[in-house]
């Protein structure tokens, strides 16, 4: 809680000396001191004062300023008040001060010259008596002096062996400290190393847990493997055994398909070269047949016509008959003709039908072989895919033993760093610890690229010895977050203030400018920052922290270099010597490092971040396998579609081809009895058209009784003819009926049995070929099975050897974990023995101490000895020094023997005489410095009571005549004086006041007034017989007065006019006025009198809430105010 006054001078006049147009002087006011400031800087009291003095601000005159009570207490101020007032006005509290001062050191000076007589005459009672102690002490000290030498003599003999005892302990301590450093170099070495043989049993352990679970999941699933193939086997077992028979069956039938082929082959050929002499032997028949039925039909004409001869009597008759039969015949030619190219057309169509259904056949053939084919693509991707997903399967229980097995790891990694974590942070207060990792989260959540991080993260050592060195040095700094702009640093704690998060210290690297000294160009001084890798743009930030140290190999080179080159300086044990002159260093910690700590931190980050991306990598081989594993178990649900589509394809095909093929049969038939038909038919023209030619020629010929010869001889050649030929006809028809036999043999034999046989035998070779059809013993089933069994085989041969595998690494990682066992154990036993022998050194070392601090008690007590015998001749140095040592204890016996007369003598007379002549001389100079000190003070008194009493009258004369002269302006009519009253002569009138020019300090006991308000040769009133209203008046007339004695640039008046009648207002406004041309004047007032000669006016308001509030107003606003405050009151 404070408060200040603050007030500001003009100094356009230069009147204080500071050299600016203004002067600010402010007091702030606290609870407990106040402070001063000029000019906005910092002062003190006495430099303020001071200030105020060589402006005129006089402290002996404090009139400058005028509160109200001040009138009121100088109104009733006693005779012996205004006298105080008199010489505070004179400055005569200087004098009193000096000369109260000046009486108390003569006081003083008098105790000590009394004190200084007394001893003068004791020390000339003791000089007598030393006189006659002086001839017998002479001859003492000869044997004294024989007996200081031979002492010193032992002394320094037992000081050179204590200090040979000493550099030996000290050379022996240096052995041993020298050993205890590299014991503990050793055992900080193996510190380390346990903890590092107890990370690495740590990562054993984890190994081989993690080993057995992945073997016991592999054993399991090895397990599994087995009793699949077992069963496998069984299944295999049983297809073998009920495919015994069927398993031979396939071969013959196989064997069987072979020989129909060839068979049907052989037939075939047959078939083939029988049909053209078939076809011959047909045509030759149909000619001859031909050939048959003309003779025939001529020779039944030629029989028709002989017996015509015989039935018919007349010629009219038999044409008659003949006219009748040729029309009968050629009606019939006519339907037989018209049958003729009915079956003609018939025939027509039916050829290319037969070709039509030919190609059909053979299109369904193709088709039936196509099906077959692609139910063996099918069948054959079927298998890949099979494979394929065997494949996958296989793959992905890899990936699910190895993610087991990364998790464990991920969750171990995981674990131990946040164990590290926590290490760290324990070696940081909480807040820094929150407001890092809350530094860390908001970077990432808002995506703040130019935050790098706390500085421990942004470098490497590159000697772990120097790890100690830097981490001292660094401090706290380590954990200080490096970012590249101030901005990003606002931005990130405007963040964490809002969400209340720790607390951290931030590096921008615009704002850093680090000034380095620089490094000395030496082996045993090196930088510390190049021992530091880092990215060159942090450069600054590091620079900051380590520029300015530097490694030193012990501390006299440390020390040397901070003297030398002004630069921080550490030794590699962590010793630290400031350039500024600090010391620090000590035991440190190295199971606590902050180095370790980072360094354990970062590796587990850099473990958990590398395993957890490569958990993540194999999850994603996980699910894009499993996804293949989809695509193809989609792919094989295809392909065992297209397999049934295509299965019910050929046989729909199968069925259609089997129709094709019964109705080409159906259609050769027809064919073959449209030919027969249309053969008959055209023999049977040919005979009606033999007889309608008969008919007409035997219209031509008369009736007659007989035939004529040429008729019979025709008769005779045509029926040799038809004999002949009927033979002939005989022998065609059984040789083309043994061919048509031999032809109609085989064609039944290919079509009714070696066809359908092969059509059978196919299906069955086909059914043999698709496991999937129900047929459990079909071959094909049985290698699937066996394809299966492989594949199983082969997966159990890879899950032995990864089971023998991980066998061996169990066994490897047992031998390990023993072998870091033991070398732990080992290690600890060390630490055990280096213990022992440390505690063992300990006491070793506190009996070295025990041992060195009484040599050095020995020591200090020789050299005490030597000290005690005083001051030694230049013989004692030499003349007993080559003695042996029991003569020199002989002789100092004999020596102290002759000592013992003098046992009374006063060994110390020649010293007590030499002392007391010298306290004589120096006490009888002390005196004569006294004396002249004394005459100086009572002169110093003497002028000092002759200023004051000039100073007290000069200023009362200068007073009164200026308080004659102000009382006469105010009271032109009136006269006042001041009378100064002295001890002597009280009743006395002022002017026998004034002839006396000598007077002593104490004369003067009081001022008093004398005015008068209407004469000026009355003899006047005292102050005490004046009204309230002449009493201040008077009491102002003092205050000018003593104000025109010590000018004040500015005066301060506080209703001071409060009490004067209307009259004296106005003429203490004017004489106000009158003085306002060489200082400036601040008055406050309720009257009207001493605004009329204002220059400027100020209101003092209020508002609502009673707050003060100052503003310049006009005259006639102030006027007015002060009228409103009259008629109020």
């Amino acid at each position: 809680m404070s408060a200040y006054v603050e007030i500001v001078f003009d100094n356009s006049d230069n009147r204080f000396p500071t050299g600016h147009e203004e002067v600010i002087l402010r007091r702030t006011i606290g609870l407990k001191k106040d402070e001063y400031s000029l000019d906005k800087k910092s002062a003190s009291k006495a430099d303020v004062m001071n200030l105020l003095e060589s402006a005129g601000f006089s402290k002996s005159n404090p009139y400058y300023i005028v509160p109200q009570g001040r009138i009121t207490a100088l109104t009733n101020a006693k005779d012996h008040e205004r006298l105080a007032l008199l010489k505070e006005v004179a400055g005569t509290k200087v004098y009193e001060q000096r000369r109260a001062e000046s009486l108390r050191i003569m006081a003083e000076t008098d105790a000590k010259r009394t004190k200084i007589n007394e001893l003068l005459d004791y020390i000339e009672s003791r000089l007598t008596e030393l006189e006659e102690e002086k001839e017998e002490l002479k001859e003492f000290q000869d044997k004294d002096k024989e007996r200081r030498c031979l002492e010193y003599a032992l002394y320094q003999r037992e000081l050179e062996e204590v200090g040979e005892a000493l550099d030996e302990i000290e050379e022996d301590r240096r052995a041993d400290v020298h050993g205890a450093n590299l014991r503990r170099e050793k055992f900080n070495e193996r510190e380390q190393e346990i903890s590092d043989l107890e990370k690495a049993i740590s990562e054993a352990k984890h190994s081989q847990q993690t080993l057995k679970i992945t073997r016991d999941d592999t054993q399991a699933e090895l397990t599994d493997f087995v009793r699949t193939r077992t069963e496998l086997e069984c299944t295999i077992a049983d297809l073998r055994a009920a495919n015994a028979n069927a398993g031979g069956k396939r071969e013959e039938i196989e064997m069987e398909f072979a020989r129909i082929e060839a068979k049907i082959f052989e037939k075939e050929a047959t078939l083939d070269q029988l049909l053209p002499e078939w076809t011959k032997q047909r045509t030759l028949e149909a000619t001859e047949k031909r050939s048959l039925d003309e003779a025939s039909a001529q020779l039944a004409a030629l029989f028709a016509k002989q017996g015509r001869t015989t039935k018919f009597r007349t010629k009219s008759e038999r044409d008659a008959y003949l006219k009748h039969e040729i029309g009968l015949m050629d009606e019939y030619r006519k339907t037989q003709r018209a049958a003729l190219r009915t079956t003609h057309t018939e025939l027509e169509a039916a050829r290319p039908g037969l070709a039509e259904i030919d190609g059909q056949i053979a299109e369904v053939h193709n088709k039936i072989e196509d099906g077959r084919k692609r139910v063996r693509v099918l069948t054959e991707q079927s298998t890949r895919l099979k494979d394929q997903h065997s494949e996958f399967t296989e793959r992905r229980k890899d990936l699910w033993r190895e993610d087991t097995k990364l998790e464990s790891i991920v969750g171990r990694a995981q674990e131990e760093l946040r164990t590290a974590e926590r290490l760290l942070a324990g070696m940081m207060d909480k807040d820094t610890g929150t407001g890092l990792r809350a530094v860390d989260k908001i970077s990432e959540r808002h995506g703040f690229e130019g935050v790098y991080g706390p500085l421990y993260r942004l470098f490497e050592v590159t000697d772990p010895k120097f790890n100690i060195a830097v981490e001292l040095t660094a401090g706290n700094s380590l954990f200080h977050v490096v970012v590249d702009t101030d901005e990003t640093a606002s931005k990130v704690l405007d963040i964490m203030m809002k969400e209340k998060t720790g607390r951290v210290t931030f590096m921008p690297l615009n704002r850093l400018k680090p000034k380095n000294p620089p490094a000395p160009n030496a082996q045993d001084a090196e930088p510390l920052i190049n021992k530091l890798r880092f990215d060159p743009k942090f450069e600054k930030a590091f620079q900051q922290v380590f520029g300015k140290t530097c490694v030193c190999r012990d501390l006299t080179i440390a020390a040397a270099y901070v003297k030398s080159h002004g630069i921080n300086t550490i030794t590699l044990d962590g010793d630290k010597v400031d350039r500024k002159g600090a010391l620090t260093g000590g035991y440190h910690d190295v199971r606590r490092s902050r180095i370790e700590a980072i360094k354990s931190v970062t590796a587990w980050r850099s473990k958990f971040e590398a395993d957890d991306k490569r958990s993540k990598d194999v999850k994603m081989s996980i699910t894009q396998l499993e996804q293949e594993i989809t695509r193809v178990n989609g792919q094989m649900t295809v392909l065992a579609g297209q397999q049934n589509q295509t299965k019910e394809s050929r046989e729909r095909l199968m069925d259609e081809g089997n129709q094709l093929t019964r109705e080409k049969e159906k259609l050769t038939q027809r064919i073959a009895a449209l030919e027969a038909d249309l053969a008959e038919l055209e023999t049977e023209l040919t005979g009606l058209d033999t007889k309608v030619a008969g008919y007409k020629a035997e219209l031509a010929t008369p009736l007659a009784k007989g035939l004529t010869a040429n008729e019979e001889g025709l008769i005779a050649s045509l029926g040799k003819e038809v004999e002949k030929r009927q033979k002939s006809m005989v022998e065609l028809s059984r040789a083309k009926n043994q061919l048509e036999g031999q032809k109609n043999q085989l064609e039944i034999e290919l079509n009714e049995r070696l066809r359908r046989r092969r059509e059978e035998l196919q299906g069955k070779i086909e059914a043999f070929g698709d496991p999937e059809d129900g047929d459990e013993m079909s071959a094909d089933a049985l290698e699937a099975k066996s394809r299966e069994l492989r594949s199983l085989n082969k997966s159990i041969t890879t899950l032995t050897a990864k089971t023998q595998a991980m066998e061996k690494e169990g066994d490897d990682l047992t031998v390990k974990l023993q072998e870091l066992r033991a070398s732990l154990e080992k290690v600890q036993n060390q630490q055990t023995e280096d213990s022992r022998t440390i505690n063992r050194q300990q006491k070793t070392t506190e009996r070295y101490l025990a041992k060195r601090q009484m040599l050095l008690g020995r020591k200090d007590e020789c050299n005490r000895n030597i000290r005690d015998l005083g001051v030694l001749p230049e013989e004692a140095f030499e003349k007993y020094i080559s003695e042996k040592l029991d003569r020199l204890v002989k002789k100092l016996h004999t020596v102290n023997e002759g000592l013992k007369k003098f046992a009374h003598v006063n060994k110390k007379a020649f010293e007590q005489y030499n002392n007391f002549t010298k306290q004589r001389d120096q006490l009888l100079n002390r005196r004569e410095d006294l004396d002249k000190s004394a005459t100086s003070i009572e002169e110093l008194v003497e002028v000092l009571d002759q200023r004051k009493d000039e100073a007290i009258e000069r200023t009362f004369k200068q007073v009164a005549s200026n308080f004659e002269e102000v009382f006469e302006k105010l009271v032109p009519a009136g006269r006042g004086r001041l009378i100064i009253q002295r001890r002597i002569d009280q009743d006395e009138e002022e002017e026998d006041v004034e002839e006396t020019q000598q007077s002593t300090v104490d004369n003067y006991t009081g001022v008093s007034i004398k005015v008068s308000f209407n004469s000026k040769v009355d003899e006047g009133l005292r102050i005490q017989q004046l009204s309230g209203g002449q009493k201040s008046l008077v009491a102002l007339a003092t205050v000018f007065a003593i104000q025109k004695c010590d000018p004040a640039p500015f005066y301060l008046f506080d209703e001071i006019d409060a009490n004067l009648d209307a009259q004296y207002r106005t003429a203490v406004a004017s004489m106000i006025q009158s003085l306002a041309s060489t200082a400036q004047f601040i008055t406050t007032t309720f009257r009207p009198e001493m605004l009329v000669t204002a220059d400027k006016f100020y209101g003092v308001l209020f508002n609502n809430q009673k707050v003060s509030s100052i503003r310049a107003i006009k005259r006639e606003e102030a006027m007015e105010f002060v009228d409103q405050e009259a008629q109020a009151q």
